[in-house]
């Protein structure tokens, strides 16, 4: 739920067992996510505006006062509640930002990422591991890409206790030296990890998983790490340099005996504002994680990014790479869904652009969005090392009047699928300013969703081409779409049933053929030719109608190409 604050606040590519290192793809992913974000999007502009400024010191003031205003900022562990944090959050705010402290002693200030992947959290140091509890929990060595570090307490949700995580919590293998590690005290962690018996009763696998800034992931059950969300995104794809907020501290509720659920807070800072974040995290086929988080500006922002979603996409059905790839697609996500608060289901697939592409989708506090994988056929991968087609999916459902905004999609060209080049997120119409506080409180939902549980028809392939015949030669400035839709009402129809397709193309391409044809499965098959008369993108929209009654979700596309 979105309210504005204005007065003082009233009362890895697989799952990772215990031995298990982030690999490079995983490692770079969460570190080159958001600095591919940065450098691309600002290479989208003719000219780069200055990075948004640190607040300047304010004047000097006695020092009774200083020391009541630290005092202020800092979460009391003994009397501990989420106002409490939050209230600490709005004070910190109203202080200057002071960054992360450099102080990880040489030896790990030096660690490069072959080194840092020889270094393993011990299994048998793992919290919780004698307890009856349902949950087990790793923290992750600091250094290489993850400097900064964070603080984990552990506590009975009033009271907390930091952890004294050391360098004996650790093993580290050859050529590394392990005296020259195990007695080095630890400022902090670089994140942390939360283990469940997802898929066994009788294994603990990663369930979830919280490392660099404010980046976390999730698995449901048979998933294999895939997409991420963030804490906050703040001017992504903007003239303004990005920030990239981080988790300063986290609180972890100790589960009790049989509880399938777990509770995290989580304190959030940047040179823009401070967060107070509360996470739900509920294990199982799909895992559900509700989110509710205060947020407080020290300074205005370009764009606010809520609920902010990464993931990769490569190539796939609609688009093809130019390098030989013995594989027919590479992506953790094939499209952007969302839901609308009167119904309508929108469904966009990826692109890996030639440019930075920004696409936005104006809503009135929708139903849900998210980043779905929704090809699970391993046919259409071919890769049995990365297993694309059992990534998790990631549908977020806002709680509450978010307002009116927009969810913004960011493409960002990639010749890798090392990097995360799709960014996704909800952007509020107010811009905060200084002094604003906003809450939010949303619902994650991770793992392989089942859309077609729908009385609509979902689209399972989209499908992009050069338009003509076989037989034509030279040129072709036409462009041929193909679109699937099964399942819904639609499935039910029988022969003879007259589907009509509605097509909205922009004024800028002649359409050259629609038809709707039935697949071999019971959906449908809806084509599109179409020829693009200028250099500008051509917008399309598409849906199936069967007897004036919508029997499908609605197909966004948007033809950059030639």
């Amino acid at each position: 739920m979105l309210t504005k604050r204005t007065g003082p606040e009233k009362k890895i590519s697989e799952p990772v067992n215990f031995f298990h290192a982030p690999t490079r793809r995983s490692a770079l992913k969460y570190a080159l996510a958001g600095v591919l974000s940065t450098l691309l999007s600002r290479s989208a502009f003719a000219q780069d505006a200055e990075p948004a400024p640190v607040p300047a010191a304010p004047a000097e003031v006695p020092a009774a006062e200083a020391v009541a205003r630290e005092a202020a900022t800092v979460v009391d562990l003994n009397n501990f509640s989420f106002d409490a944090l939050s209230a600490a959050m709005r004070n910190r705010a109203a202080q200057p930002y002071s960054p992360p402290p450099s102080d990880l002693p040489p030896p790990i200030q030096g660690l490069d990422y072959d080194s840092y992947r020889r270094i393993l959290y011990r299994r048998d140091r793992t919290v919780w591991l004698n307890d009856p509890f349902n949950f087990h929990m790793q923290a992750y060595f600091p250094g290489f890409l993850y400097k900064a570090t964070t603080r984990v307490h552990i506590g009975d949700g009033t009271r907390f206790s930091l952890y004294p995580f050391s360098g004996a919590d650790f093993e580290f293998l050859a050529p590394l030296d392990a005296n020259q590690f195990n007695e080095l005290p630890l400022p902090g962690v670089a994140g942390f990890r939360l283990n469940y018996p997802l898929d066994l009763p009788d294994r603990f696998d990663e369930l979830v998983s919280f490392l660099g800034a404010s980046y976390f992931r999730a698995l449901g059950m048979g998933n294999r790490y895939g997409l991420s969300a963030r804490g906050l995104a703040l001017n992504t794809a903007t003239s303004v340099a990005e920030e990239f907020p981080r988790f300063s501290a986290f609180y972890i509720v100790q589960p009790k005996p049989g509880e399938e659920s777990i509770r995290i807070y989580a304190e959030l800072d940047s040179p823009s504002l401070t967060g107070a974040y509360a996470f739900d995290i509920r294990p199982g086929a799909e895992t559900v994680i509700d989110v509710t988080k205060r947020l407080y500006f020290r300074q205005p922002v370009e764009r606010l990014g809520v609920a902010p979603l990464t993931s990769m996409y490569f190539f796939g059905e609609n688009d093809h790479p130019e390098r030989e790839d013995f594989r027919p697609e590479v992506h953790d996500s094939d499209g952007l869904f969302i839901e609308r608060v009167n119904g309508e289901k929108l469904w966009r697939p990826l692109k890996n652009p030639t440019e930075l592409a920004l696409s936005y989708f104006g809503e009135s506090s929708p139903k849900s969005f998210g980043l779905l994988q929704r090809d699970r056929d391993f046919d259409h991968y071919q890769d049995v090392e990365a297993r694309y087609e059992v990534r998790p999916s990631l549908i977020v459902e806002p709680l509450g009047d978010w307002g009116r905004g927009v969810v913004q999609l960011v493409e960002i060209p990639t010749e890798s699928e090392i990097n995360d080049n799709i960014v996704a997120f909800w952007v509020p119409e107010e811009r905060p300013e200084a002094g604003s506080e906003y809450e939010f409180r949303y619902r994650m939902r991770w793992g392989t969703l089942d859309e077609k549980r729908s009385d609509l028809a979902v689209i399972t392939g989209s499908f992009a081409g050069l338009g003509g015949n076989a037989a034509q030669t030279g040129d072709v400035n036409t462009r041929r779409f193909e679109i699937n839709f099964e399942g819904g009402t639609a499935a039910n129809m029988p022969g003879g049933t007259v589907v009509e397709p509605l097509v909205d193309v922009a004024q800028n391409a002649r359409v050259e053929h629609i038809g709707v044809s039935r697949l071999p499965s019971g959906g449908w098959r809806l084509s599109i030719e179409l020829e693009k008369l200028d250099s500008a993108p051509v917008e399309l929209r598409a849906k199936l109608s069967v007897a004036g009654r919508v029997v499908s979700e609605t197909w966004l596309y948007q033809w950059i190409g030639q």
